[in-house]
């Protein structure tokens, strides 16, 4: 993989926050901490897998990436510019090189349009080729998902979920974006299926030198998929590490527990069951100190009160945790 001195995404103190309304005249009551202070980069070619329960951020960072919401604080850089201080202009020709895969590949596809129009809207919106050239580019994009060129006249309720996620991925890289973000790209589909279509971005990124930032809860598939992986808990990253490291040897607690919920093929295979206490605390109000000590089993009073920063373990690792060399 291709490794170069300024990453090709930068992402530095990203806070999101959604105002909470109430009342006859919808006065803002409160704030929703979506993401706070999130920090990680992210390589040519490289894929970062971002994980986390549902609810912890993980897509509202994704969609701050490409201005598909407003960052409330923090930068967004994109080979070394800041998103936030784009013009229209500047963020359409940025968005021919950043796009997205959703999950639902139902809901993010015009029903009214066929197939051959939706792929060719990037080509139109981006004035790309004539419209002979355009419909060439469509038959290819769909030969390159492993879908006919013929299907083209066909509409996305005719197709299955998996072939629905493949005319995703073909709108995706109609444009030859160097950065695209997976939203839980493959969670709405069967297994045999997310295999297929993860296979698919593998060779895709191979072919194309693609970085992707891949969104998920299954961390079974991340660890597959990624190169680096940044674990989400309330709206902060607690802890990042190469895949293999952070499988082998997670620090936080609350890795810990996400790591030991994942299924062993092996029924005879013995292995300890973290099972974490109560609820995962309301956003709008998140606890002081760590976030994660309210349902932690190895905090103590410092965790209560002291909020811990995302320090470097060593080289490509870190960890917010004030108690991690302790921990058995």
């Amino acid at each position: 993989m291709t490794e170069l001195s300024t990453p090709l995404l930068q992402v530095r103190g990203l806070t999101r926050h959604f105002p909470v309304r109430s009342g006859v005249l919808l006065r803002t009551s409160g704030q929703v901490h979506a993401a706070d202070d999130v920090s990680f980069d992210l390589n040519v070619g490289e894929t970062l897998g971002l994980v986390g329960e549902s609810g912890c951020g993980k897509s509202t960072v994704g969609k701050t990436l490409l201005r598909l919401y407003e960052p409330t604080s923090g930068a967004v850089l994109f080979e070394g510019r800041d998103i936030a201080s784009m013009n229209k202009a500047e963020l359409r020709r940025m968005r021919r090189n950043v796009q997205i895969i959703l999950q639902d590949p139902f809901e993010s596809l015009n029903a009214r349009h066929t197939i051959g129009k939706i792929l060719e809207e990037p080509f139109i919106i981006h004035r790309l080729g004539s419209t002979a050239e355009r419909r060439r580019r469509v038959a290819g994009l769909l030969e390159k998902v492993g879908l006919e060129a013929a299907t083209a006249n066909r509409f996305p309720h005719e197709f299955s979920g998996g072939q629905r996620q493949r005319i995703g991925i073909a709108r995706a890289i109609a444009l030859e974006p160097k950065l695209i973000v997976c939203d839980e790209a493959v969670s709405a589909l069967d297994v045999s299926i997310q295999s297929q279509v993860i296979n698919l971005l593998l060779e895709l990124q191979r072919e194309m030198n693609l970085a992707l930032l891949f969104i998920a809860h299954d961390l079974a598939v991340v660890k597959h998929v990624s190169d680096h992986i940044a674990v989400m808990y309330l709206g902060e990253i607690i802890e990042t590490a190469t895949a293999t490291e952070i499988y082998r040897s997670p620090r936080h607690p609350y890795t810990q527990a996400l790591l030991s919920a994942i299924p062993v093929p092996d029924p005879g295979a013995g292995r300890e069951r973290i099972v974490l206490e109560g609820d995962v605390p309301s956003p709008i109000e998140p606890p002081g100190g760590c976030r994660f000590h309210t349902r932690c089993r190895y905090a103590q009073e410092d965790c209560r009160q002291l909020k811990p920063a995302l320090k470097p373990v060593h080289s490509g690792a870190s960890v917010a945790c004030h108690h991690w060399q302790s921990l058995g």
